[in-house]
């Protein structure tokens, strides 16, 4: 095989690895992003319930000073029974008695007190899944810095070879191969099998162009159809 022509497979090699490198380089930070994005969403979650049962332990606080404003109201109430001097003065002391028994800021307090309870227990139930999630997604995150930090540096050897190895081809026609590669999805070189057929474009190639593949006599050629550069590939011996 002619010494560009094995070049420019080489290169091809070089350039479809560059590719999955640099997929795979985008695509872990981002996954580092989703491991972060969930731990956030969880301390939100958390945060959310920790807010929740303070506005209650206040409410609960004010519901207690007024069962204690409640309190002393009904003191002075009944205090007042011993020292009306009618019949009228002392239905509406009872009366006033019995209003204030009324008001339910006991049954509040006492169902406020019982979501305090649940939201309690909610919130060390949320702290516990949460250490867990943080935890696993700390393991997570360094293995995947891991693998981006061996791809990051896969890649940086692999340019380094693509670019010494490209030093070997003539300007020209490293500048047609690029220019090949980009209009042609990343294959500029295609292999003609037995079956006489481009493995870029998938068309024919002429029986004369298959001789000359084949005997190796013209040094680089291209496909008449899609302008990709050819080389013969024997098919695989049978097992």
């Amino acid at each position: 095989m002619d010494s560009q022509l094995q070049t420019l497979i080489e290169l091809q090699g070089y350039d479809a690895r560059i590719a999955a490198l640099d997929a795979e380089a985008t695509r872990l930070p981002k996954q580092i992003e989703a491991i972060q994005a969930s731990l956030a969403e969880a301390k939100k979650t958390l945060e959310t319930l920790k807010v929740k049962i303070d506005a209650g332990r206040k409410d609960l606080r004010a519901k207690e000073k007024d069962l204690e404003v409640i309190a002393a109201k009904r003191t002075k109430q009944e205090a007042r029974l011993y020292e009306v001097k009618t019949n009228k003065e002392y239905s509406a002391a009872l009366l006033e008695i019995e209003e204030s028994k009324q008001e339910k800021t006991e049954e509040e307090i006492l169902a406020l007190m019982e979501l305090q309870e649940r939201l309690g227990g909610e919130i060390r139930e949320a702290e516990v899944r949460f250490k867990t999630r943080e935890e696993q997604g700390r393991q997570d995150e360094a293995i995947v810095r891991k693998k981006l930090a061996a791809v990051e540096q896969e890649l940086t050897g692999v340019r380094g070879e693509r670019t010494t190895r490209a030093r070997d081809l003539p300007a020209a026609l490293l500048g047609d191969y690029e220019r090949i590669c980009k209009a042609r999805g990343g294959i500029a070189v295609a292999a003609v099998s037995p079956t006489a057929i481009c493995g870029g474009c998938r068309v024919t190639i002429r029986p004369q162009a298959i001789l000359e593949l084949r005997a190796g006599t013209t040094v680089l050629m291209r496909c008449e159809s899609c302008g990709r550069y050819l080389y013969w590939q024997e098919a695989p011996s049978p097992v």
